[in-house]
């Protein structure tokens, strides 16, 4: 399209996108996009005072809202818990429904109005630039989470990154990305449901020929194991679509995943994981609590709070509380004392960070808390039960884990972890590295829509968030 046609073309293909998943919330969504352009361009023309009440009126709106649709079940049905424990009748409501994407622009909402308010960035001047900022569909629904300073510039002019180049590799990353997801992250997903299934007794015996009662330690183990796996490379995935696909459209987005599971630390993991959470969550909770600069236990405090706050924001449960609880109470761990082993140990502090971060799946993955406790005491019986041989499994799903494994750890090696990064950054590209690209980017492409047509299972595992 020519240049000025682009943001057009990329805003109504987002509004489709959004509108395919969840036509009931678009008006909602549009009304909360303009009052937010509203009250910004108010408190970017205001002083003093005004100023802030105007960005305290657009935090408070952002916040209401998600609050409201993604937090008013949990907390009413807590409510009628504590009432039915009393001697009460339990409450009745209508269940509220989570429209899709909502965390995500809702902290990209919460980005853009800090930014201005910070002076780090003008507000835009169009309305519709900011409306395309906002629901780029890309990266609407499952990140990375981008902040308004970092394309603000190509919101408006990004003839420098509309190159054959870029879509070449554009269209490479997606790829890639989507192999992740349906070749490996969705074989290894099927399989974990259901050993999670059997834990809970909520699938039938035939399917690995025992009974709830026999699910062993390693069978439990094996399940976790393919949850790890499984949701490392489904959202690493949804990444990597949503940055090739920016890339073909002129949009740099940040990096979101750096091997985490070759992580030293749980402090190392959490600059690995995530990463565009962990700094939002760094720049706009952490660092205004007081960040480094305050006593030790006011940090401890400051980081197990911005911890559970991180678990909460990926679910209204239990236990998602319980699983940021879990990482808070390790990094306060590794600041103590586990960094000093993990020095001694060198490379091998690689295992207990990864034993770590499997229990904390555990925590993430169950659909309540008691039942991710009940998960757990499976894994570490240590005990034998009927059935203990493991039961029959495809070899999809070997080769799956296996290559599962081997992506995740093999960036432990220097040389793979530069490779990487080359092929990352590279911008250039020579023709006969070009046709190597666009021919993996076909096989991957063939692979992934055979896998779709041919599987039923496919599931998106970040709807709660």
């Amino acid at each position: 399209m020519p240049t000025r046609l682009k943001n057009l073309v990329a805003l109504v293909g987002s509004l489709g996108f959004y509108a395919w998943g969840g036509l009931n919330f678009l008006a909602l969504f549009l009304a909360s996009v303009v009052v937010n352009f509203v009250l910004i361009r108010f408190m970017d023309r205001a002083e003093g005072w005004q100023k802030r009440i105007y960005l305290i009126m657009s935090i408070v709106i952002n916040v209401a809202m998600l609050f409201y649709f993604k937090y008013a079940n949990f907390f009413l049905e807590n409510a009628s818990a504590v009432r039915q424990a009393v001697g009460g009748t339990p409450l009745t409501w209508e269940q509220v429904v989570l429209p899709i994407g909502i965390s995500f622009f809702t902290f990209e909402k919460l980005t853009y109005t800090i930014d201005v308010y910070r002076g780090v960035n003008r507000p835009l001047k169009s309305f519709w630039d900011f409306m395309l900022y906002i629901m780029l569909f890309p990266k609407m629904i499952a990140g990375p989470i981008v902040r308004f300073h970092e394309i603000a510039g190509q919101l408006t002019d990004r003839r420098a990154f509309d190159t054959v180049d870029h879509k070449i590799a554009g269209l490479f990353r997606f790829a890639v990305g989507l192999a992740k997801k349906v070749l490996i992250a969705n074989v290894l997903g099927q399989q974990a449901d259901a050993i999670f299934a059997m834990v809970g007794g909520q699938a039938p015996d035939h399917i690995f020929g025992t009974t709830p009662a026999q699910v062993s330690p390693a069978l439990a183990w094996l399940g976790a194991l393919a949850y790890t796996f499984q949701i490392y490379f489904d959202f690493s995935g949804y990444s990597d679509m949503a940055i090739g696909l920016g890339r073909m459209m002129g949009f740099q987005f940040p990096e979101n995943f750096n091997n985490p599971y070759v992580s030293r630390s749980i402090t190392e993991f959490w600059q690995r994981w995530h990463i565009t959470l962990g700094r939002w969550m760094r720049d706009y909770l952490y660092i205004p609590l007081g960040g480094n600069r305050v006593k030790t236990a006011r940090l401890y405090a400051n980081l197990w709070t911005v911890f559970i706050l991180s678990g909460f924001w990926h679910g209204a449960a239990w236990n998602f509380i319980a699983w940021g609880a879990f990482h808070g109470l390790f990094l306060i761990l590794d600041r103590l004392f586990l960094l000093r082993i993990y020095q001694r140990i060198g490379a091998l502090s690689i295992i207990p960070t990864f034993l770590i971060t499997v229990v904390g799946w555990v925590l993430f993955r169950a659909p309540t808390l008691t039942f991710a406790l009940d998960y757990l005491k499976r894994m570490f019986a240590f005990s034998t039960v009927a059935g203990e041989s493991l039961p029959y499994f495809t070899n999809e799903f070997w080769a799956a884990l296996a290559l599962a494994a081997v992506f995740s750890f093999m960036a432990a090696l220097p040389r793979v972890e530069r490779l990487e990064l080359t092929l990352l950054a590279d911008t250039h590209l020579r023709l006969r590295r070009a046709a190597v690209l666009s021919f993996t980017t076909a096989v991957l492409l063939l692979l992934s829509v055979s896998n779709i047509i041919g599987s039923s299972f496919n599931p998106f595992i970040y709807f709660r968030f």
